[in-house]
């Protein structure tokens, strides 16, 4: 287990007292906003994911989470003071820059064009887990992310990121009475093909984007429904990653159902992995965390239209992507892009000769 050093925390805390004040304002805001979220949530009722009582004072969630970034940054570093000094001040300058704490002003319209993002880009939040930790259900395999251009993709993503950091987790902390900063993401490889090779550049990028701006931010990573592919791509994979990461990894047998149950309940189950063999079949909408009309993705979208409202009432909504620069890779995610496109390869030469083998015909045909 790792072990949590006060002297590093108070060291960086004492360097990030002296950061700008473009720079200190965008760090106060990763302390999510509680009283502004709670507001909201009141006026729309009771509803199932954020239906909690307001337990706290924004200050000691402030306090809780300041101690909690500090850490996730260190974690990411090592425990080197230096490199998550370092992280988290380029992190600060990525925000101001590409000018994050407004990404909820700008929703993604018109709805067709959402609706259509949210079918290819397969993510949603299906329930929390014993220990309250949100539930994040993605699917790798069938997320073709092709409907919209690279912007919408990462705009939509960092919408996402922000709403999970600002509304989700601080209602879970308030629920749960402590600090809840983490969450845990199932992975649905159902439908994992060679042409996930085109996928790659457009992965990597949002990858990038996590590791350098929303580190540590998921507690353990769940497989389900992996493929032969998977598995070949995962032998190349796993010895390039950091052994933090590795450790986060596990590849469940099947749909992952009678592990997961382990930690969340039955409703809590991301909708792939409710019965053995199913997949990411289409449920109804209301299961289907992926679609536009489950609760969670109604919920995120009514909140980023009304937030556009509050800060440009008077103004239309107009169309067009929130630009966020496209960062380049570090070292460690060019090697492993590499090895992917690699191993992808290999296993489509594999196929083709195959293919050409058992077509030809033999003299005694």
């Amino acid at each position: 287990m790792e072990i949590v050093s006060q002297e590093a925390i108070l060291e960086l805390q004492a360097l990030m007292n002296s950061v700008d004040e473009p720079l200190n304002r965008t760090f106060q805001l990763l302390f999510p906003n509680w009283d502004c979220a709670h507001r909201f949530w009141k006026s729309l009722g009771r509803c199932r994911f954020l239906s909690v009582p307001y337990l706290q004072t924004r200050k000691n969630v402030h306090q809780g989470f300041r101690a909690e970034t500090l850490v996730r940054f260190l974690k990411a570093r090592e425990w080197n003071v230096a490199k998550a000094h370092k992280m988290l001040v380029e992190c600060l300058h990525w925000r101001v820059q590409n000018n994050i704490d407004e990404i909820f002003t700008k929703p993604i319209v018109p709805t067709e064009l959402y609706r259509a993002v949210r079918d290819s880009q397969l993510i949603g939040m299906s329930g929390y887990s014993r220990e309250g930790l949100p539930v994040f259900a993605i699917g790798v395999g069938l997320s073709t992310l092709d409907k919209a251009s690279v912007h919408y993709y990462v705009q939509s993503h960092i919408q996402i990121n922000e709403y999970r950091d600002r509304v989700i987790l601080p209602s879970a902390s308030n629920k749960h009475g402590r600090p809840i900063t983490t969450c845990i993401k199932v992975l649905d490889m159902t439908g994992l093909k060679l042409s996930a090779l085109s996928q790659i550049k457009l992965m990597t990028i949002i990858t990038t984007i996590d590791d350098l701006n929303y580190p540590e931010k998921t507690n353990t990573y769940y497989v389900v429904n992996a493929p032969y592919i998977f598995s070949a791509c995962w032998k190349v994979v796993k010895p390039l990653l950091q052994e933090r990461t590795r450790k986060k990894i596990q590849v469940l047998p099947g749909c992952g159902r009678d592990e997961l149950l382990k930690i969340m309940d039955f409703k809590s189950l991301p909708h792939f992995c409710r019965k053995e063999g199913s997949g990411s079949s289409r449920h109804s909408e209301n299961e289907n965390c992926y679609s536009l009309d489950h609760p969670f993705h109604q919920q995120l979208y009514n909140y980023i239209k009304q937030q556009s409202l509050i800060t440009k009432p008077a103004q239309p909504i107009k169309q067009g992507s929130f630009h966020v620069d496209l960062p380049e890779p570090a070292a460690e995610g060019t090697e492993i892009t590499k090895s992917l496109e690699s191993e992808l390869q290999k296993i489509d030469k594999g196929n083709w000769l195959s293919k050409s083998i058992s077509g030809i015909k033999t003299d005694d045909d």
